[in-house]
C-alpha cells in the first residue's frame, strides 16, 4: 500500500509539472505576441498569470519535501522526486523571464521599434520548440529526445549575440533617441537566452531521472 501511495503521489507531481510546462509555453507565446502587436493589455495579463506558475512551484516543492521526509523513497523514486522538484524550479524561472518580457512591452508601450523585430521572434520560436520537446520527453521519459532538445539552445545563443550587437550599433548611432528602447530589446533577448538555458537544465534533469546520470549539455 505504501508503495502504491508513493507512486500515486509521484504521478500527481508529474501532472503538476505538465501544467507548469503548459503555462510556461503559453506565457512565452503571449509575451512575444504582445511585443509584436504592441498589446500592453495582453502583456499585463502575462504578468498577472505568472502567479499561477508560482503557486504550482510551491506545491511541488512542498510535496516533494514531504515525500522525501515521510515516505523515505529508495533509488529510482528518490531520484525522480528530486528531479521533479528541480524541474519545477527551472519552470518557475522560465515563467519569471516571460513575465520580464511582458514588463518590457509595458515599458515600451506604443513606441515605434528602433529596429525590425526579426531575431527576437526567432529566439522565441526556438524556445517554444524546446519546451514542446521537453513536454514530450518528460511524458515519455525519453533521454535521447531530451539531449536533442538541449542542443537547440545553441541557435538561441547565436541569435542573442546578434540582437545585442545590432542594438548596440543602433544605440551608438543615436544614443539620445535609441538607448532606452535599445536596452529593453537587449534585455528581452537576454531573457529568451536564459529561458533556453533553463530548458536545457530541465533536459539534464529528465536524463538524470531516467538514467541516473547527471550530465551537463552545452
Amino acid at each position: 500500500m505504501a508503495s502504491t501511495n508513493l507512486e500515486m503521489s509521484i504521478k500527481t507531481l508529474k501532472e503538476y509539472i505538465n501544467r507548469m510546462m503548459d503555462k510556461c509555453e503559453k506565457a512565452i507565446e503571449l509575451s512575444i505576441k504582445s511585443m509584436l502587436e504592441k498589446d500592453v493589455d495582453l502583456a499585463k495579463k502575462v504578468i498577472d498569470d505568472d502567479d499561477d506558475i508560482d503557486i504550482l512551484r510551491e506545491y511541488i516543492r512542498d510535496r516533494s519535501i514531504e515525500l522525501m521526509a515521510l515516505k523515505q523513497p529508495m533509488a529510482r523514486d528518490l531520484r525522480e522526486i528530486y528531479a521533479l522538484s528541480d524541474i519545477s524550479t527551472e519552470l518557475e524561472r522560465i515563467g519569471d523571464y516571460a513575465e520580464n518580457i511582458a514588463s518590457e512591452v509595458v515599458a515600451i508601450g506604443g513606441e515605434d521599434y528602433i529596429k525590425e523585430l526579426i531575431d527576437i521572434p526567432k529566439m522565441a520560436q526556438y524556445c517554444l520548440e524546446m519546451i514542446q520537446g521537453i513536454k514530450s520527453a518528460f511524458i515519455n521519459q525519453d533521454a535521447d529526445l531530451s539531449y536533442k532538445v538541449a542542443l537547440i539552445d545553441k541557435e538561441i545563443d547565436v541569435l542573442y549575440y546578434k540582437v545585442r550587437e545590432d542594438c548596440l550599433k543602433i544605440m551608438h548611432e543615436n544614443p539620445e533617441k535609441n538607448i532606452n528602447q535599445g536596452v529593453k530589446l537587449v534585455f528581452t533577448a537576454r531573457y529568451l537566452e536564459r529561458i533556453g538555458d533553463h530548458i536545457t537544465n530541465i533536459c539534464e534533469k529528465i536524463i538524470y531521472a531516467r538514467n541516473g546520470k547527471m550530465i551537463e549539455i552545452g
